[in-house]
C-alpha cells in the first residue's frame, strides 16, 4: 500500500463570487481534495485526484480486519480508528492498529472501493462552519466530516439543494443524488470521469 503522512488543515471559510459560465451557474470552487486510502482510518489531502465511476481512485482501496475473525473493523465500533494515519509500510500499520485497537488486525486489499452510500463526498465550508456553532446531524463529526471535496461557496449558497442536479467539478461530472442522514454536505455519482484539482470551478448545470 502506498501511504503518506496526513497533515491537518483548519477549515476557514471565505468568499466566493458567483458566475455563470455558457449556461451553467459557477457556484464557488474546490478549496481541497482528500483520499482516504483504508477506510476508517485518517485521509490525506492531495492537490488533485482521478475519479472513476466509482469514485477517487484509491479511496477507500484497503480495510481493516479482524486478524483472527476475517471480520471487517468499523469505525462505528471502534471510533479511535479515525484517529490512525496509514504510513504506507503495511508491517508497521498493522503494529499500530493492534496496539491501538486492542487486537490482532491486518490491512486487506478491497476488490472495489469501500464506500457506505455513494462514490463522492461533497462538503462545504459554510456548512462544516455551521456544525461548528451547533447546526450538526447526530452521529457527525463537525471538525471532519470526512468529504473527498471540500468547497468553497459564495454567501447564501448550500450544496444541499443540488440534490438532482448535475454539478460539473474540473473535468468531472457528478449527479448529486442525497443529503447524508448521518454527515455533513451531499453525496453524489460519478456521471463523467476525470481529474479534479484544487483550485477548479464548481458549476451547477442547467436542467
Amino acid at each position: 500500500m502506498t501511504g503518506s503522512s496526513v497533515q491537518g488543515s483548519s477549515v476557514q471559510g471565505s468568499s466566493v463570487q458567483g458566475s455563470s459560465v455558457q449556461g451553467s451557474s459557477v457556484r464557488g470552487n474546490v478549496a481541497q481534495v482528500s483520499v482516504y486510502p483504508v477506510k476508517s482510518l485518517a485521509g490525506r489531502t492531495v492537490p488533485e485526484a482521478q475519479i472513476g465511476p466509482a469514485g477517487l481512485v484509491g479511496d477507500r482501496a484497503w480495510t481493516v480486519v479482524d486478524a483472527t475473525t476475517g471480520e471487517r473493523v468499523t469505525v462505528k465500533a471502534t471510533p479511535q480508528m479515525a484517529a490512525v494515519v496509514a504510513t504506507g509500510d503495511d508491517e508497521a500499520d498493522t503494529t499500530t492498529l493492534t496496539q491501538v485497537l486492542g487486537r490482532p488486525v491486518r490491512l486487506e486489499r478491497a476488490g472495489a472501493p469501500q464506500v457506505d452510500a455513494a462514490a463522492v463526498h461533497l462538503v462545504s465550508r459554510a456548512a462544516v462552519a455551521r456544525a461548528a456553532d451547533g447546526d450538526v446531524p447526530e452521529g457527525c463529526s463537525a471538525d471532519d466530516p470526512r468529504a473527498n471535496l471540500l468547497l468553497d461557496l459564495p454567501d447564501g449558497e448550500d450544496e444541499r439543494g443540488w440534490v438532482g442536479r448535475t454539478v460539473r467539478i474540473g473535468a468531472v461530472e457528478v449527479a448529486v443524488t442525497r443529503t447524508p442522514k448521518h454527515c455533513l454536505g451531499v453525496y453524489a455519482e460519478v456521471r463523467r470521469p476525470g481529474t479534479v484539482r484544487a483550485g477548479d470551478p464548481v458549476e451547477v448545470l442547467p436542467g
